[in-house]
C-alpha cells in the first residue's frame, strides 16, 4: 500500500503544494520537526562540554529526534488504517513531506525576478539558498539556482518519495527529520561542528540511494528532451567525487552536463569564502534561458520519478 500512497501523495503535491493559509494556520511538518531541533540544540549543545561530550549529546539528540519521527509515523499509519480510505488520508498527510511543486515556483521566481533586475533576483535566490547572495552577479544568481533546483530535487522530491514508498509514513518522517536535523545543525562551524556530526553523517547515508537515482532521473529527462543525456551521465561519474558532499555532488553534475555549463566553484557563506569543487566543462555565464532549461529536465525526471513509483505500485498489487 505505501507505493499508492506515494503516488497520492506525489499527485496531490504537485496540484495544491502545500497551501499557504494552512502554513499560517498551523506551520508545516518541517517547522515542527525545527522546532524540536532548535530546543534540542539549546538545551544539550553546551559550549563548556568538552568536544567529545557534544558530539555524544548531538548523537542522542539524533536518536531521539528519530525515535518521535518513527513513533509519530506509526501512530498516524495505525489511526489512518482503521478508517476508511485511509490510504488516502495517508496520501494526503504525506503529502506535506514533497516539495515538487514549491520547488518548481520558487525556482521560476528566481527566472522571473531576474528579468526585472539582479537585485530582485539576488533577493529570490536567497530564499532558496543558504549562501551569501549580495556579491552574486546574473550568471552566479542563475547557476545558485540551478543547482539548489538540482539538489533539492534530490533533497525534497525523490527522497521523502522514495522512503514513503519503500517505508511509509514512517520511513518517510525519518528521512525528513534526519535531513532538516542535517540543514540546521550539520554544518562545520565553531558551534555545530561537533554537535552536529552525527546529524551529518546519518543525513549522507540516508542520501546514499536517493542521490544517485535523481541523477539517473536527470540523465533520462536529458534524453527525453534532446538534451545533451550522454554529456550528463559522464559529467555526473566524472565529477559528483569532486563535490564535498557525497551525495550532492551527483544531481548537481548531472545538470551540469544536461545544460552545458560548470557548476559549483567558491562562495560564501556567512561571510567566509569556501573553495567548491567546480563541475563540469561548460559555460560559467548561466542565463534565464538555463534556469527554463534546467526546470524543463526537472518537471521531465519528476515524471520519470511518479513513473517508477507507479510501476512499483502496480507490481505491490499483483
Amino acid at each position: 500500500m505505501s507505493f499508492t500512497v506515494a503516488l497520492f501523495a506525489l499527485a496531490i503535491e504537485a496540484v495544491a503544494g502545500y497551501p499557504d493559509w494552512l502554513f499560517a494556520r498551523i506551520g508545516h511538518p518541517v517547522t515542527w520537526i525545527g522546532a524540536l531541533i532548535a530546543a534540542l540544540d539549546k538545551r544539550l549543545n553546551l559550549e563548556r562540554d568538552s568536544f567529545a561530550m557534544r558530539r555524544a549529546k548531538g548523537g542522542a539528540a539524533l536518536i531521539a529526534l528519530a525515535v518521535i519521527a518513527l513513533v509519530a509515523g506509526m501512530l498516524i499509519e495505525a489511526l489512518a488504517s482503521a478508517l476508511p480510505y485511509g490510504w488516502a488520508i495517508l496520501g494526503l498527510l504525506s503529502s506535506s513531506l514533497i516539495a515538487q511543486k514549491s520547488l518548481n515556483d520558487h525556482v521560476a521566481a528566481v527566472a522571473r525576478a531576474l528579468s526585472l533586475s539582479l537585485d530582485d533576483g539576488r533577493r529570490e535566490v536567497g530564499k532558496i539558498v543558504g549562501r551569501d547572495v549580495t556579491l552574486l552577479d546574473g550568471p552566479g544568481v542563475a547557476r545558485a539556482a540551478i543547482e539548489s533546483l538540482a539538489e533539492n530535487f534530490s533533497d525534497g522530491v525523490v527522497a521523502p518519495a522514495l522512503f514513503l514508498a519503500v517505508f511509509g509514513l514512517p520511513g518517510a518522517l525519518l528521512y525528513k527529520a534526519v535531513n532538516t536535523a542535517d540543514s540546521m545543525i550539520g554544518h562545520k562551524s565553531e558551534r555545530h561542528l561537533a554537535f552536529g556530526w552525527a546529524a551529518a553523517r546519518c543525513d549522507d547515508l540516508l542520501n546514499l540511494v536517493p542521490a544517485r537515482v535523481t541523477a539517473g532521473l536527470i540523465v533520462a529527462a536529458a534524453w527525453a528532451i534532446g538534451a545533451p543525456a550522454r554529456e550528463a551521465y559522464e559529467t555526473a561519474r566524472r565529477d559528483a567525487g569532486k563535490h564535498a558532499s557525497p551525495n550532492a555532488g551527483w544531481p548537481e553534475a548531472a545538470m551540469a552536463g544536461a545544460l552545458g555549463l560548470a557548476l559549483g566553484g567558491p562562495r560564501a557563506y556567512h561571510g567566509m569564502e569556501v573553495e567548491g569543487a567546480t563541475l563540469g566543462t561548460g559555460r560559467r555565464d548561466a542565463t534565464q534561458a538555463d534556469i527554463a532549461s534546467a526546470l524543463k529536465i526537472y518537471r521531465c525526471a519528476a515524471a520519470g520519478l511518479w513513473l517508477i513509483v507507479l510501476a512499483a505500485a502496480l507490481f505491490s498489487v499483483r
